[in-house]
């Protein structure tokens, strides 16, 4: 189909009833940045049905992943999660999206504000070297409703940290703090409340965020980029690009549906 490699499904991990996440192959010819995200989906009727998806998977590796909610009469994911190994997926040819490292100026810690299936950017992000080199610290954030929503939550706090090539890098650089607002956990509440109360800072030991020097991405439900943006601006961050780099940056292609 124009436009689109048609990839083979490696593997199917469903998260919870909600939440799914899904290997690939991969064309040789398929590049992308770490945070980019391209379309993705299926054939219907000899159309392609297709959403934007980040991928998750860092841009060395030979498969692609991408991590999806499960929407019961949506057009795509109702389809989606009933993938099965072996089945064809179509994998868009121009990957893109704004939470790249380009779009923002250098600086001292990076935080990475995710919700729900906006943790998939990140999870590429966190497996690239030049993360690393770039900030002092690299904080991800990732806000859920329920404790076993956090996707990815046992790779990142025993797998990661203990990868052959970057564990020493993770070790000594990234931050993780996850935190849920249904029910009790070690972190409660919205990421902007913890940024707000300084909870957040206070719990990672870090200095208090400054525009000046740290850098945001953010990723998530509308709502979330509608309220992360307003705080970052009242904080005086500025929104940059890849044509002007700044202090913050959203990726607005969310899944929904």
């Amino acid at each position: 189909m124009k436009g689109y490699d048609e990839e083979k499904v490696l593997s199917v991990h469903h998260w919870t009833e909600r939440l799914f996440s899904f290997r690939t192959t991969r064309s040789p010819s398929f590049r992308f940045d770490n945070g980019q995200f391209t379309m993705i989906g299926l054939a219907v009727n000899g159309k392609p049905l297709v959403r934007a998806y980040s991928v998750a998977s860092p841009n060395y590796e030979e498969h692609l992943e991408f991590l999806s909610i499960k929407v019961p009469d949506g057009p795509l994911t109702s389809k989606l999660q009933n993938m099965q190994v072996g089945d064809t997926v179509l994998i868009g040819q121009k990957p893109t999206g704004t939470l790249v490292l380009d779009a923002l100026l250098p600086g001292r810690n990076l935080y990475l504000l995710g919700t729900g299936t906006g943790l998939a950017p990140y999870m590429s992000l966190v497996r690239d070297p030049d993360v690393y080199a770039r900030f002092e610290k690299v904080v991800l954030v990732h806000g859920c409703r329920f404790i076993k929503e956090l996707a990815y939550h046992d790779y990142l706090t025993k797998e990661l940290p203990n990868d052959e090539f970057l564990g020493e890098d993770v070790r000594a650089k990234l931050l993780y703090y996850p935190t849920v607002t249904r029910e009790p956990y070690e972190n409660t509440g919205r990421i902007t409340t913890a940024i707000t109360s300084g909870d957040l800072t206070k719990k990672l030991g870090l200095p208090a965020i400054d525009p000046a020097q740290d850098r945001v991405m953010i990723c998530g439900s509308p709502a979330f980029l509608e309220d992360v943006k307003a705080l970052m601006l009242s904080m005086s961050f500025e929104e940059g690009a890849t044509n002007k780099p700044g202090s913050f940056v959203i990726e607005k292609a969310f899944v929904q549906r």
